[in-house]
């Protein structure tokens, strides 16, 4: 009994406080979204890595092309020729090949650095994208704003994961997903992600960026640590909010979230300290609390529901304030959003899970390569070439398709 009561009151205090967090990033999303920016913005540089086929791949590079912004160029990246399926560049994309360049990174850093190298002298921002994402026209607009302020040395969106046809695993990966968009909020940010993320030129430069690339596997958590270092912050866009339309399968799941947990291990190794924490609590008490039921001791049936109660209201309260960030997805929200919140409960297993499995190995696969990171970050190596890319498949980009969520 007393495991119980140690394990359930800190499990319902940070349900509690978690509330807290929501109540101000609604606020800050509300404040944030409303008008497009119409003041001065500087050129910019948009960057793209591309690795192989990808369903919608044309529609999303196209939107990165046809951006809401008054003046960008689109660099798309690669190692070589082949990984550039024929027929899905824009007109006015300028091209990339980084060849073996960058060896000792990955292989997506080694494009990006490539991109940099190239990139037109007049930009003053970089700006990065996912060939998996479909950006929303006011993406490089809402990217771009919070550079102004000095004190903000790179800015964040973050994606959301609308499968046109959810089934169960694509509908478990996005409730698992949401608990790290809910992390973004306003004020200063510990991390940002890849896919919608820019940074001011000079602040690249001054930085060093580069040099905390050199050798690495993930470029977001080291960008991210490369601006904290420098003493600036890093700033939540709600309009950079990306949609990843791809669905999943279970074996592709398990995987993927493990990916994501080694990488934050070797990188932000206190905010994996924290996570595992948190979710050792979570599930503990759930734990807990059935076995007490299941003992003969019926409060715990109330204990146990009070826990499930507040995961699920969590995501409802994520889901809700993120719709707002995807005007053009309204039905599928409608429809399946839903769903989505129901598997709270079990995406905190599945966080559980993610967070264990990252402890057996510093070894991850990611777009047909394998790499085992090495701490520091900085000294991360290839440890095998393999051929192939990424076994994800994207169904399409821009304006929903009215059948699309049948």
């Amino acid at each position: 009994m007393i495991l119980l009561w140690v394990l359930v009151i800190p499990a319902l205090t940070l349900s509690v406080l978690a509330y807290r967090g929501e109540a101000a990033r609604i606020r800050y999303i509300k404040r944030t979204l409303p008008e497009p920016d119409t003041g001065e913005f500087p050129p910019a540089t948009v960057i793209v890595p591309v690795k192989g086929e990808d369903d919608g791949l044309k529609e999303n590079l196209a939107a990165l092309a046809t951006l809401d912004y008054p003046d960008h160029e689109l660099i798309v990246a690669a190692r070589t020729p082949g990984d550039v399926p024929d027929g899905v560049l824009p007109p006015k994309a300028k091209v990339v090949y980084a060849g073996a360049a960058g060896e000792d990174s990955s292989e997506k850093i080694g494009n990006l650095l490539a991109a940099i190298a190239a990139s037109r002298v007049e930009s003053g921002i970089y700006a990065f994208a996912d060939s998996d994402g479909c950006v929303p026209p006011g993406w490089l607009r809402a990217l771009a704003a919070p550079l102004r302020r000095k004190e903000v040395g790179a800015s964040t969106g973050y994606r959301w994961y609308i499968p046109r046809r959810p089934d169960f695993w694509s509908l478990l990966r996005g409730a698992w997903n949401a608990v790290i968009a809910g992390s973004f909020g306003p004020g200063p940010n510990g991390f940002l992600w890849g896919g919608a993320m820019a940074i001011r030129k000079q602040v690249f430069e001054e930085a060093r960026v580069a040099e905390y690339w050199a050798g690495a596997v993930s470029d977001d958590y080291q960008l991210a640590r490369a601006v904290l270092d420098a003493g600036l912050e890093i700033a939540y866009a709600p309009g950079a909010m990306v949609a990843s339309l791809d669905r999943i399968g279970p074996r592709e799941l398990f995987s993927w979230v493990r990916r994501q947990m080694v990488l934050t291990r070797v990188h932000a190794p206190r905010l994996w300290r924290t996570a595992l924490l948190a979710h050792v609590i979570y599930c503990g008490a759930m734990v807990a609390s059935a076995a007490a039921a299941l003992a003969g001791w019926m409060p715990a049936i109330l204990l146990l529901g009070a826990q499930i109660g507040l995961g699920v209201g969590k995501a409802l309260v994520r889901s809700r304030t993120v719709r707002l960030c995807f005007p053009g997805y309204r039905d599928w929200f409608r429809r399946y959003a839903w769903m989505e919140v129901m598997l709270a409960p079990v995406a905190t297993w599945l966080w559980l899970y993610s967070l264990l499995a990252s402890t057996a190995s510093n070894t991850i696969e990611w777009r047909g390569r394998t790499y085992r990171l090495e701490r520091p970050p900085s000294r991360a190596r290839l440890a095998t070439l393999r051929t192939g890319c990424h076994n994800q498949t994207l169904r399409g980009c821009g304006k929903p398709n009215e059948n699309a969520v049948d």
